[in-house]
């Protein structure tokens, strides 16, 4: 079986030191770039199962990158490892497409348990081939991440099609916040409660143009997903 493969940018050698060594220890196969630029250019001529950037880089910085991969890509997993602690800078690697973070210092566990994660959503996906949901208007592939409309097709993360498949689930039911964010996430506090914000306005975005589907909002307790 080949090895997961692992696209690194951080520039702080040290840290790319130790934490390369630690993923290779642990089975990987990891790629360092010591700059944001660097690293685009490896991600173009090479394959990925996962890429892990810092925010602060030489050339291109964290987020930079992570608008130009996800125009190659808009799949594969983005984690940020990163010192930046605002809560506005969290969302703003969101709202571009990341799919985690982790705040340095970091634990090396922590960051396995993020990859573990990220790989065991890709055997879910293997298991379920082809799972496609009929949505109003729309269909809704699971599987490759993608709502079509009338031959428009748009992309959206893994972490809003986890969320729009667990309305689908669940629709026409008022869903607490704190019970969509532990059932997807296993976590309830406030950044994830302010993630889950940002998956729900990009969802309406795209769903707004089929007036029998709603996200609702139910003030003070969370959500209902409509399909009239």
């Amino acid at each position: 079986m080949n090895k997961i493969k692992i696209l690194y940018a951080e520039d702080d050698a040290t840290l790319a030191f130790l934490t390369k060594d630690t993923l290779e220890n642990a089975g990987f196969e990891v790629v360092h770039c010591c700059d944001g630029d660097s690293a685009l250019r490896t991600f173009q001529n090479e394959c990925f199962h996962i890429c892990i950037f810092d925010i602060i880089m030489p050339k291109l910085n964290g987020f930079e990158l992570a608008v130009s991969i996800r125009k190659l890509n808009y799949n594969i997993p983005i984690l940020f490892l990163t010192a930046k602690t605002l809560k506005e800078d969290k969302l703003k690697g969101l709202r571009l497409g990341a799919d985690d973070y982790l705040i340095k210092p970091f634990s090396i566990e922590e960051l396995l348990l993020k990859i573990a994660i990220f790989l065991k959503r890709s055997q879910v996906v293997v298991a379920h081939e082809n799972r496609t949901y009929a949505i109003g208007n729309f269909s809704f592939s699971f599987d490759n991440l993608l709502l079509t409309r009338q031959h428009i097709t748009s992309s959206i993360t893994q972490r809003e099609a986890d969320l729009l498949l667990y309305f689908i689930e669940n629709k026409n039911r008022i869903l607490k916040r704190e019970t969509i964010l532990k059932a997807l996430w296993g976590d309830n506090d406030y950044f994830m409660g302010r993630s889950l914000d940002v998956f729900i306005s990009r969802l309406r975005k795209i769903l707004a143009v089929d007036t029998t589907i709603t996200i609702e909002n139910i003030h003070g307790i969370g959500f209902r997903f409509l399909i009239k």
